[in-house]
């Protein structure tokens, strides 16, 4: 875990139980990638939490997960912070794990939504992330509607976050810059800041 994160003792309890509930999933439905298991803590633990540093606002608000899948960063953010966490997804197994394990770990501020995110009733979200969702001008256009004046956008992108940033509206690029992933070398986060609006959206 970074430095910068002192977890509670019940914090490194749940994220230990959280590991091992995601490592026993993984057996029955592919959660994540078989071979990135022996390096869970960093490659998906560490690697979720990293965000929290990237939005460290006084008050917090709803933070909505988009893809949310396997409770990545979703239920990472969760057990580390008490910001209500709506964490969407689509398919219904992948729902009943976050369900489950939500329960399991006692987060009673998650919610897990069931449905494509074009059915998701539209809500203000104080920080919007996706670590694995969609390419980025889709992800920002189904999820502009869910931003604010102030809303905080977590994308991490791996090595792509640059080129895909590039190929966005140039109205939509002013509001992110990048930020280098403290988990990994060769991966970038895009952080931004704002709403994204009707006039916005599709302009070059």
């Amino acid at each position: 875990m970074d430095a910068c994160f002192a977890p509670t003792e019940t914090q490194w309890a749940r994220l230990d139980r959280f590991a091992d509930l995601l490592v026993a999933e993984n057996a029955r439905q592919n959660l994540i990638a078989a071979s990135t298991v022996p390096t869970l803590w960093v490659r998906h633990i560490a690697d979720s939490a990293q965000l929290l540093a990237l939005d460290e606002r006084e008050g917090g608000g709803l933070w909505i997960d988009l893809g949310s899948g396997p409770g990545l960063p979703g239920l990472v953010v969760a057990i580390l912070s008490e910001r209500p966490m709506m964490m969407v997804e689509s398919r219904k197994r992948r729902c009943d794990f976050l369900r489950a394990a939500a329960a399991d770990l006692d987060l009673r501020h998650v919610e897990v939504v069931e449905a494509p995110l074009e059915r998701v009733e539209t809500r203000s979200a104080a920080t919007i992330s996706a670590r694995a969702f969609a390419p980025l001008d889709r992800l920002i256009d189904l999820s502009a509607r869910f931003s604010t004046e102030s809303t905080r956008w977590l994308l991490p992108k791996g090595r792509n976050a640059v080129k895909e940033l590039a190929l966005l509206p140039q109205a939509w690029q002013s509001l992110f810059h990048v930020e280098q992933s403290r988990t990994d070398a060769e991966s970038q986060i895009l952080v931004g800041e704002g709403k994204i609006g009707a006039k916005q959206r599709g302009k070059r």
